[in-house]
């Protein structure tokens, strides 16, 4: 079970929890901001297991101190870990993770494995895995976005490409779970590069019809990224570079 807090203007907190002995104990992604997750935390009768941070942001990491001392935690447990990347000092990680690291948390079923992905920021990492489900699923933070991804704050052209194609080739099925509200955004500046696209014409009906209730578009799937994510059908990182650069300078 994975389900998002809504923070800030247009941020999810995503919340990892099992429905296995178990399910009072959650995991939370990127948590910009602690008070709605102790919010959440307290109404649910909920206890903070671990949290994931995908980069240095401040709405990704805000929260990371006030939860770590506030939330409830799993019995038995001394401290709330704080995984995160291994190449920036963050405050309040407590166990830096790089490529090929395997993050565990067995009471919640949970097993992610951590993917390098720079280019919005250098120290970016996605986590790819299983929670409580055979459906895979994705934290990527800032990289893929549903019909988008990342500004490059830090990171070159080349490698944010390279990190894309990372996440491309992960299992069609995968559930992608981004950390902004975005998709519209993305869906016009995408109809405006390909207005000739089938699959991202119907995509962008269906978010209209979403947003105009204020309901969520989240989570999307690498099989539906490949379809109507113009970043992703790049050819290369100079392709994607100057797709990139339009997006930044579109208003539409």
């Amino acid at each position: 079970m994975i389900r998002a807090i809504p923070a800030f203007e247009d941020n999810y907190i995503w919340i990892i929890g099992c429905d296995t002995e178990a399910a009072d104990e959650v995991v939370v992604v990127d948590p910009g901001d602690s008070a709605p997750v102790l919010e959440d935390l307290s109404q649910r009768g909920l206890k903070l297991a671990a949290i994931l941070i995908t980069h240095h942001h401040r709405d990704h990491i805000g929260g990371i101190a006030e939860l770590t001392q506030q939330a409830p935690r799993p019995e038995g447990q001394a401290q709330i870990p704080v995984y995160g990347p291994s190449n920036r000092a963050i405050a309040g990680i407590t166990v830096p993770v790089r490529a090929g690291d395997v993050v565990e948390i067995g009471r919640l079923n949970c097993r992610l494995s951590v993917i390098e992905v720079p280019g919005h920021t250098l120290d970016h990492i996605a986590y790819f895995g299983f929670c409580a489900s055979s459906q895979p699923v994705l934290f990527c933070g800032d990289t893929l976005f549903a019909a988008g991804c990342g500004r490059l704050f830090e990171g070159t052209a080349q490698q944010m490409w390279e990190s894309l194609q990372k996440l491309a080739a992960l299992p069609p099925d995968t559930a992608v779970y981004c950390t902004h509200e975005y998709t519209l955004s993305n869906l016009k500046f995408a109809t405006h590069c390909k207005p000739l696209n089938t699959d991202m014409r119907v995509r962008r009906a269906h978010v209209e019809q979403l947003r105009s209730k204020h309901c969520m578009t989240l989570p999307s799937s690498i099989e539906m990224e490949l379809l109507t994510n113009p970043f992703l059908q790049c050819a290369d990182a100079e392709e994607f570079s100057v797709m990139r650069k339009q997006k930044d300078n579109f208003r539409g």
